[in-house]
């Protein structure tokens, strides 16, 4: 078995599958990756049993043959290589031998058989999207999913498609982002929870745009992105009634220019509580008081901003850093905040900056002021 490539060719496809290998792994073949080579095609494969990705690159070769190689030291290796063909040739004794410009490098390889076989889904539904559509939905909603291992289904993104659209909902049971595009369609309903560490792997992979295979059955998804499949499993259970938490009356509507508020939240922050994190925005009229105090070291915080209000006077309470989150995932020039009552969540809604397909609303929850 032997094969020559570019090196920076195969550098930047390597440290793209790189990013499903896990630091620790149970299984040490799991540590490689899976060289599949047949004539000029080489299809590598990482894995770490729940997610795997599979690309392929061009090599100068005529011959066939299956290895895992270790991860680690080969994209060491590789990273100080200028552009330039490497010879990787295959001898009996489970060595390779690199030949390059400067010299040769040898390092032990494994059987391929070894490696774990790649799942194949069983009667899935399929699904195509834009990737900039997934990587956007991707983008407003990950960052609002839990972290906590007793609720493991909040730890995802749930994409739900419909006959009528596609949604994409996120939440952490403090804070909860919902993203519908209404131009978007699904042939039949179907309901699922995307982990984590896949969507963050398929976002930084997309730098085109592109039309994007999702397909998936009852525990995994397989998406199809230009040369490169990503199959995950997906997280059991049943993700919860969201729909129930979104308030519908909020009378209390407050406009304002989003880096301005950005900015005084920011600053105001600094001195809240280093627990609570609690920031109280007091609305009267078209002034905006935002204020936080840390009674315990004496440390206190006040602005004022001028807005656009209708409704009646209000008191409420945020965990700042929830709210300079959402607004750093807004983008939008000016924002809406709509509330009701200073124990009922907040809704911040973009007033510009999406097309009209678009539909994004984000919750927070208010937190209790001190008197």
């Amino acid at each position: 078995m032997k094969f020559i490539v570019s090196s920076s060719n195969l550098l930047k496809k390597l440290q793209v599958l790189g990013g499903v290998i896990n630091s620790s792994n149970t299984i040490p073949i799991l540590d490689n990756f899976l060289f599949d080579l047949d004539g000029t095609k080489l299809e590598i494969t990482s894995s770490d049993l729940e997610t795997t990705m599979i690309s392929s690159i061009k090599v100068d070769s005529t011959s066939k043959g299956v290895a895992t190689i270790p991860s680690k030291l080969l994209l060491d290796t590789l990273k100080t290589f200028p552009d330039q063909p490497l010879t990787f040739s295959f001898s009996e004794n489970n060595t390779i031998e690199i030949s390059s410009n400067h010299g040769k490098y040898a390092l032990a390889y494994s059987d391929g058989k070894d490696f774990p076989k790649t799942i194949n889904l069983d009667n899935p539904s399929s699904t195509k999207i834009s990737s900039n559509v997934l990587s956007k939905a991707i983008n407003s909603t990950i960052f609002a999913s839990g972290n906590d291992d007793l609720r493991p289904v909040m730890s995802g993104v749930f994409f739900q498609f419909s006959t009528e659209n596609l949604t994409f909902v996120a939440t952490d049971a403090h804070k909860l982002v919902k993203y519908t595009r209404t131009d978007l369609k699904a042939s039949n309903l179907a309901e699922f929870i995307m982990p984590k560490k896949p969507l963050n792997l398929i976002k930084n992979f997309i730098d085109d745009d592109y039309e994007v295979t999702i397909e998936y059955n009852n525990s995994n998804a397989k998406f199809e992105l230009n040369d490169l499949t990503l199959i995950c499993r997906l997280i059991d259970g049943q993700y919860p009634n969201y729909e129930a938490v979104i308030p519908n009356e909020n009378p209390n509507l407050l406009e304002i220019d989003k880096s301005q508020l950005l900015s005084s939240l920011k600053r105001v922050s600094i001195f809240s509580n280093k627990t609570t994190y609690q920031v109280k925005l007091k609305i009267a009229g078209a002034e905006l008081n935002i204020s936080a105090e840390d009674i315990d070291f004496s440390n206190k915080a006040e602005e004022r901003l001028t807005c656009v209000y209708n409704g009646e006077d209000i008191e409420i309470g945020f965990n700042s850093r929830f709210l300079i989150e959402m607004l750093n995932n807004l983008d939008s020039d000016v924002i809406t905040l709509e509330m009701s009552l200073p124990n009922r969540a907040g809704i911040l809604k973009p007033n510009d900056g999406y097309s009209e397909y678009e539909n994004l609303i984000m919750l927070v929850m208010p937190v209790m002021l001190n008197k």
